[in-house]
């Protein structure tokens, strides 16, 4: 301990500590908010590679759609589209939990 005190005697190394402790953990741009905008940031990149291949696929869809038979298949996929003589039936498979 004994061995530590000189350097807080000199008033240089004293001064550049308290810099330092102020610009790592009490300034307005710490350490703590550089850490959480870093992990923001990775999420916000995340969720721009999702909705980017979404946008792709939507973009390759709407190319399709130009056909009449394209149209006609996603329309009876995707919307449940019907002919005026036809019944759709929907199946759903849901697990049942049983006590």
């Amino acid at each position: 301990m004994k061995k530590y005190m000189y350097l807080l005697k000199n008033k240089f190394i004293f001064t550049s500590c308290i810099f330092f402790v102020y610009i790592l953990f009490l300034d307005d741009v710490d350490i703590f908010t550089i850490i959480n905008q870093n992990n923001k940031l990775g999420k916000l990149q995340v969720a721009k590679e999702e909705v980017s291949g979404r946008l792709k696929q939507l973009r390759f869809t709407l190319k399709k759609l130009h056909y009449t038979a394209e149209l006609e298949n996603y329309a009876r996929e995707n919307k449940l589209f019907k002919k005026d003589d036809e019944e759709i039936f929907i199946i759903s498979t849901t697990k049942r939990i049983s006590n």
